[in-house]
């Protein structure tokens, strides 16, 4: 069995220990690290290339929002999960918009967290249904971003409504009846036509934009 590398970033030394402690129960799972805040778990992501982190947002010297690109940037292959306290609707979508793939609260439970790290790990995003609501209350917000970007293909804007769905590749091939390697270059097209850091971002957009064909659409 794959271990999934994991990275623990929380500023409370009892939860930072708490959750690595609970962890590193899991066979399935294991804690290469802890951090305190944004720029330690940049030193060790920079060495390790976790697999998962779970990022704190309100932390001292640099805190999860801020850490969030930065760890895109160096390990665009190590995936975020939020773990906070905050559940307001702006801190939300900024950390979706910065790149995190799923968000939790910290009153959730074993069995919860432990699903949304597997989730993320596999490149699904994992949000709480009671984060969901507060994602699209921010996303039903007058503000709306305005994305500049070349048409997507009639191939993309089917893999991208799948992706709204919350359909893995393999799953999105099957149903387009493509290879698996094909969705992933429309995925990366999609991604660079629509400057978006991740699949969840992807989703997203495709709520904003009414493409998600879950009304008929």
């Amino acid at each position: 069995m794959k271990k999934i590398r994991l990275l623990v970033v929380d500023d409370q030394t009892i939860v930072r220990e708490g959750l690595a402690a609970i962890l590193a129960t899991y066979p399935d799972v294991e804690v290469i690290g802890k951090a305190g805040d944004g720029i330690q778990a940049m030193e060790i992501i920079r060495k390790e290339k976790p697999d998962v982190v779970l990022l704190d947002m309100k932390m001292p010297n640099q805190d999860g929002l801020a850490t969030i690109p930065k760890i895109k940037e160096f390990a665009p292959n190590t995936n975020i999960l939020v773990v906070t306290g905050f559940p307001e609707n702006d801190l939300v979508y900024q950390a979706i918009k910065a790149g995190a793939l799923g968000y939790i609260l910290k009153d959730a439970t074993r069995d919860q967290l432990m699903q949304a790290i597997r989730d993320v790990n596999e490149g699904r995003a994992s949000l709480q249904p009671s984060i969901a609501v507060k994602l699209i209350q921010e996303i039903n917000h007058p503000t709306e971003l305005k994305y500049t970007a070349d048409p997507l293909t009639r191939r993309e804007l089917e893999t991208i409504r799948l992706i709204a769905r919350g359909l893995s590749n393999q799953e999105i091939a099957e149903n387009l009846v493509v290879n698996e390697r094909t969705i992933a270059k429309y995925v990366s097209s999609i991604l660079d036509k629509l400057q978006l850091a991740n699949r969840t971002q992807a989703a997203l957009y495709a709520l904003r934009e009414g493409i998600t064909g879950l009304n008929g659409e």
